[in-house]
């Protein structure tokens, strides 16, 4: 008796971890569709890429929250140089990611402006993180009280809006890209878990948004040197 009420001890924690971590991801919204074309006879450019992370649970928040970027991801930093790519005539950057704080921070925006001074391009990128706090709820509710028998799905939204700046602040592109993911709730998805962890689709997102903006800014000549 004590050996069973020792292995139940152990089985139950370890199911009612990982139950519920099948997670899917959608196509990417807003995907380049032209000719992908490398272009190593422009001249060589510095560009600045800043970085804002936006996280809101809709119906629940007031108004979105900038948080930091490991906050959404881990591998940021990893999946950003990867897509970096992308370019070929790149020849320096520097990145800057805002905080909430900043705007009580007077020397974080002067380090930001003379950044910018000193690069042909400023790129903002905005990382928006959504979600509806109604479904989560019910979604949530429906897993408990079946103990996980009725499959409920969670979903996420992210979305990537892209705008280029030249040093003297015109606007010369913008790109929108987005893609969900989709967590299902259910005990005998413990089997797919391996196979579909929350993590891996969530860096998969990022780097198809990051991959595809990066490639179409390539293609169009963006950055173009003087």
């Amino acid at each position: 008796m004590k050996i069973f009420q020792c292995i139940k001890s152990l089985i139950i924690p370890t199911l009612m971890t990982f139950m519920g971590c099948a997670t899917f991801r959608s196509d990417l919204n807003g995907e380049y569709l032209g000719q992908s074309q490398r272009n190593f006879e422009n001249q060589p450019v510095k560009a600045l890429f800043t970085f804002t992370h936006i996280h809101q649970t809709l119906g629940y928040d007031a108004l979105p929250k900038i948080v930091g970027k490991t906050s959404m991801i881990r591998s940021f930093d990893d999946v950003f140089n990867d897509a970096l790519k992308e370019f070929s005539n790149l020849k320096l950057h520097a990145t800057f990611t805002d905080e909430a704080s900043d705007v009580n921070r007077s020397e974080r925006r002067a380090t930001f402006d003379s950044l910018k001074a000193l690069h042909d391009y400023t790129i903002k990128i905005r990382i928006i993180e959504e979600k509806r706090f109604a479904s989560s709820f019910f979604a949530g509710l429906t897993s408990t009280v079946s103990a996980t028998l009725i499959p409920a799905p969670y979903r996420q939204s992210y979305r990537m809006e892209t705008e280029v700046f030249t040093s003297n602040g015109k606007l010369v592109a913008s790109y929108h890209r987005q893609a969900f993911l989709t967590k299902w709730v259910e005990l005998l998805l413990l089997f797919a878990y391996p196979f579909y962890p929350e993590d891996r689709k969530r860096e998969e997102v990022f780097l198809a948004m990051f991959h595809d903006t990066f490639r179409q800014m390539e293609s169009e000549k963006i950055l173009k040197g003087s």
